[in-house]
């Protein structure tokens, strides 16, 4: 058989969720390129298989990409996994999958557990358009500027001890946006939390939950509207534009001080 990458997902919680599919693809494969050797060898001792483990991390994702081309160009089967869910999806294996494609080797890419989509479907929220984030920005103003231009379904990876604070920036900005808090999807103590922003605030205000935490927005109530725009960052920006500032730029520049979105802003200057 070929060289080729075999892309398999494993379970984001419980074992019992892995694939027949990717059972075999793990059995055939000549070697398994896995985030954590140890993590991976628990799922595969789970299930008898005993494959061949080489790290693939963020820390050696360049370098083991091109190890594994080559081992594929020599007719190899690599199969790819991360510690949980679907390769790629905020997970490593984007380099090792540009490098095949490149190299003209095929990508088989079998389906499998998601939290992503998991979360999703769970939060009873619009599946039908919807924009996957993976980590939330970090910076406010960042955080703030993405959490008030989306117009559609949000979901985003979270980590539990910054959810109290994005959900009060949230019920800042929209307080009547519908929110689910999915926490440890799968595992034994699993948790779908359902409520307007304001009201998941004050739920988390001061106690972050434990586990794994998938945020899943609705589309912002007041999308279909024209937004609000602070009158002083909006002043900010006129003086700007008259000291001789590119508009667009300059509303960049506002956003990022005020949190304040550039979209609006740009949009009620030139209004």
């Amino acid at each position: 058989m070929s060289g080729r990458l075999v892309v398999c997902p494993t379970p984001i919680g419980n074992l019992e969720d892995i694939t027949l599919r990717t059972l075999s693809a793990l059995r055939e494969a000549d070697v398994v390129a896995c985030e954590d050797t140890r993590r991976t060898r628990v799922l595969l001792d789970r299930y008898g298989v005993s494959a061949r483990l080489v790290s693939y991390h963020e820390h050696n994702e360049a370098a083991r990409s091109v190890e594994l081309v080559a081992r594929m160009r020599e007719g190899e089967v690599v199969a790819l996994v991360s510690d949980a869910g679907t390769p790629l999806v905020s997970d490593p294996g984007y380099l090792l999958v540009r490098g095949c494609v490149a190299a003209g080797l095929p990508v088989e890419v079998l389906p499998g557990p998601s939290a992503a989509i998991t979360a999703l479907v769970a939060s009873g929220l619009p599946a039908d358009e919807w924009h996957f984030q993976g980590f939330l920005p970090r910076k406010r103003g960042e955080l703030a500027r993405l959490l008030g231009a989306q117009a559609s379904t949000l979901v985003a990876f979270e980590s539990p001890r910054r959810l109290p604070a994005t959900l009060a920036l949230l019920a800042e900005l929209d307080p009547e946006r519908e929110v689910a808090v999915c926490r440890e999807l799968t595992k034994a103590h699993e948790e779908v939390v359902r409520g307007s922003a304001a009201s998941l605030a004050g739920r988390y205000a001061g106690a972050p939950p434990r586990g794994e935490v998938v945020l899943v927005l609705g589309p912002a109530t007041h999308a279909e509207d024209s937004p609000r725009v602070d009158p002083a960052a909006l002043d900010a920006l006129r003086r700007l534009v008259d000291a001789g500032a590119h508009p667009r730029k300059a509303a960049g520049v506002v956003a990022g001080l005020t949190g304040a979105s550039a979209n609006a802003l740009y949009a009620a200057l030139t209004e």
